[in-house]
């Protein structure tokens, strides 16, 4: 794993919930999810191989303005992703279209990893058979799927609300 931090003082291990993006394909919604982990304190792995070219450079280019404050970890293969989450003992949680249970009825932790697949494809069986738990978004019928990104940042901040890891009073908060 190549990790991709800026000088900001990292988290613990499993102080929060962490993102992870297996074999991103555009890279827009990568800066997005980039930014959005960033802008919520959370670390951010992407499981590799992008469905693009992901140079150092393409990835600091990603990051824009928040890299003193994004926690990027280039992982390999969803292998080593699964082992170091073993390790770790963190959940993988998938989000699925073919996910299991609705987001609102999914208990999060604080040591899981929420898993978001390929925009084209989501994930393979074998991966999706890995994951420790499916959640999926519930959309109104006839809905396919939404962003990934999107569903990145409803998931996310669900799981932090259930965490008690909202960052709560910070100087951006925004308020009605």
């Amino acid at each position: 794993m190549q990790r991709f931090c800026s000088d900001r003082p990292q988290l613990k291990e499993a102080d929060t919930v962490q993102l992870s993006f297996y074999q991103p394909d555009i890279p827009q919604n990568l800066g997005t999810a980039i930014r959005l982990s960033a802008c919520f304190g959370v670390k951010m792995q992407i499981i590799e191989p992008c469905g693009f070219p992901l140079t150092d450079k393409a990835l600091k280019r990603a990051m824009l303005d928040y890299g003193n404050l994004a926690q990027v970890e280039r992982v390999d293969s969803a292998d080593s992703f699964f082992e170091d989450a073993q390790k770790k003992s963190e959940r993988v949680v998938l989000f699925s279209t073919q996910g299991a249970t609705p987001l609102q009825n999914f208990e999060f932790r604080k040591t899981d990893r929420l898993m978001f697949g390929r925009e084209s494809a989501g994930v393979p069986e074998d991966v999706h058979n890995r994951a420790d738990a499916r959640v999926v978004i519930p959309l109104v019928e006839g809905a396919r799927s939404i962003n990934v990104a999107t569903a990145a940042a409803i998931g996310l901040f669900e799981a932090l609300r259930q965490t008690n890891g909202l960052l709560l009073g910070a100087p951006h908060t925004l308020t009605a």
